[in-house]
C-alpha cells in the first residue's frame, strides 16, 4: 500500500538530489568555455559579456561576485605553475617579467574557490602595480613563500593548495581580440620546505 508512494519518493530524492550534486559538480569544474592560457595563466575574456556561455552565466550568477566591463579588466588566474606543477603553501614561487598594459593591477592568493586567502595578519595578502620595486626596464620579481623575502614579497597561506589571482583594471587587453599575443610574467618554483 506504501510501497508505491515510498518509490516515488525515493525516485524523486534521487532524482533531484543527484541534480543538484551534478550541476553543483559542473559549476566547480569550469568557469566556462572560451578561457586563454598564456603559461600558467588562464583568463575567461566573455566571462562577463553577454555572450557568455551558459556555464558561465550560472558560475557566476553563483559566485555572486562584481563583474568587470569587456574594456574594464581582466582577470588571470594560475593555479600551476609554468612546469604544470600545482601551486602549494609548502613551496615558493618566483614571478617575473611584466604583466601587459594595464593603468593598474592587483595580485594577491586565495585559496580554490577563488577567495582571499586567509594570511596571517601583518603579512603582505596582495599587492599592486603602483606599490612593487621594478628593475630600470619595468621589469619585477616578486617572491611568493611562507617566508619573509627581501624585495616583493607576498606570503602564503599556512597550508595546502592556493591560486593566485592577477586581475589587469583599465587595460587595452581586456577589448581586444589580440589576447593570445601577449606576453604574461612568468611563475616558476624556487623550492620547497626549507630549501
Amino acid at each position: 500500500m506504501f510501497r508505491f508512494p515510498l518509490f516515488i519518493a525515493i525516485t524523486l530524492i534521487v532524482a533531484f538530489g543527484g541534480g543538484i550534486v551534478v550541476s553543483l559538480y559542473a559549476l566547480d569544474a569550469t568557469q566556462g568555455f572560451g578561457a586563454i592560457k598564456l603559461g600558467a595563466w588562464e583568463a575567461f575574456p566573455e566571462l562577463q559579456t553577454a555572450d557568455a556561455d551558459p556555464y558561465a552565466k550560472s558560475h557566476r550568477a553563483r559566485a555572486g561576485k562584481l563583474l568587470y566591463g569587456s574594456a574594464e579588466g581582466l582577470t588571470f588566474t594560475a593555479s600551476v605553475d609554468d612546469s604544470g606543477e600545482r601551486l602549494n603553501a609548502a613551496c615558493s614561487y618566483r614571478i617575473s617579467g611584466q604583466t601587459p598594459p594595464a593603468r593598474l593591477w592587483t595580485l594577491f592568493t586565495s585559496d580554490n574557490s577563488g577567495n582571499p586567502a586567509s594570511i596571517r595578519p601583518g603579512l603582505p595578502a596582495a599587492l599592486n602595480s603602483w606599490t612593487i620595486l621594478r628593475q630600470a626596464d619595468s621589469s619585477f620579481t616578486i617572491d611568493i613563500s611562507a617566508n619573509a623575502r627581501p624585495g616583493n614579497w607576498l606570503a602564503l597561506p599556512a597550508a595546502g593548495t592556493f591560486r593566485l589571482v592577477l586581475t589587469l583594471f583599465d587595460t587595452p587587453t581586456a577589448g581586444s581580440s589580440g589576447v593570445i599575443d601577449l606576453a604574461m610574467p612568468r611563475l616558476t618554483k624556487t623550492g620547497c620546505g626549507n630549501a
